[in-house]
């Protein structure tokens, strides 16, 4: 069945987005997976690279920078050389693949063998391969059910993180962005807008969801063309197993309420509750 969505711009269906987390050096309390084995070979020092849910590529290249004190722009550059193990489907983008964890590092840590331990991990987290339409295992075995392939999976798992106001609400957003696609409904989500326009935002402006760009998810049905940052493996179990539900829009009306629901009318309410928080936090600043 198709369901039609209102072209207004305060119906949305949701109006939050992640800040980005500035890189301010190698080591970032931000992650709660650890990476033990050494990279590259040679001893382990008392240097780690933490990387956390949800970072863009561009930040984690610009953590590996810092991190082994090379060239700004380094790590950027050697993805490509890096014969790094991605899916097909990826066509040579490591984005979702830079697996979010703590990586020690050693006098042999080079940007490439860093990049592939992240894409290795991420391989085995993920149970994918190097195949963009095979089932996998792990978290991907479940791929058919939904009638997604592991790369979409993963593409999936990158917007429940960047969207998801906290880890108990991974499955139903997940639970969303599948009965969207169902409904055949655009996913709007603000998250995919801030990706294309790189940046991290609360404030999506009805300019924004007009831009023609293939991750505006407001003006294009389906999933966007690749991830938009790197998810973690809850944000993964949840896109492997959603919550059950019949929700088909959400919004966070303050820190910690975030309010699902299928009924347009009640999103409209949370929504002008949502508005009128942002509005009373920015007399209170």
């Amino acid at each position: 069945m198709q369901t039609e969505t209102p072209r207004r711009s305060t119906t949305r269906i949701t109006r939050r987005g992640r800040v980005a987390m500035t890189v301010t050096g190698a080591v970032v309390a931000a992650t709660a997976v650890a990476v033990s084995l050494a990279l590259a070979g040679g001893d382990e020092s008392n240097r780690v690279l933490t990387i956390p849910e949800g970072w863009r590529s561009g930040q984690v290249y610009e953590a590996v920078d810092k991190a082994l004190d090379v060239p700004a722009g380094t790590t950027k550059k050697a993805a490509p050389k890096a014969h790094l193990k991605l899916p097909g489907d990826a066509g040579g983008n490591a984005e979702g693949y830079l697996f979010p964890a703590t990586y020690p590092l050693n006098d042999k840590s080079t940007p490439r063998s860093v990049l592939s331990y992240m894409v290795d991990t991420a391989n085995k987290r993920f149970g994918g391969g190097r195949s963009g339409s095979g089932s996998g295992s792990g978290t991907t075995a479940g791929a058919e059910r939904n009638a997604v392939n592991p790369y979409q999976r993963v593409i999936i798992a990158s917007i429940v993180q960047a969207e998801a106001d906290n880890k108990e609400d991974m499955g139903r957003v997940a639970r969303v962005i599948y009965n969207r696609l169902d409904h055949d409904m655009p996913l709007q989500m603000d998250s995919t807008i801030n990706y294309a326009l790189g940046r991290s935002t609360l404030d999506t402006t009805h300019d924004d969801t007009k831009i023609n760009n293939p991750y505006n998810t407001y003006a294009r049905k389906g999933l966007p063309p690749t991830p938009i940052g790197n998810p973690g493996e809850q944000a993964m179990e949840a896109a492997t197993s959603p919550a059950s539900g019949d929700w088909l829009y959400f919004v966070t009306v303050k820190p910690g309420d975030t309010r699902f629901t299928a009924d347009l009318g009640e999103q409209e309410k949370n929504v002008a509750e949502f508005n009128e928080n942002q509005a009373k936090a920015k007399n209170d600043g």
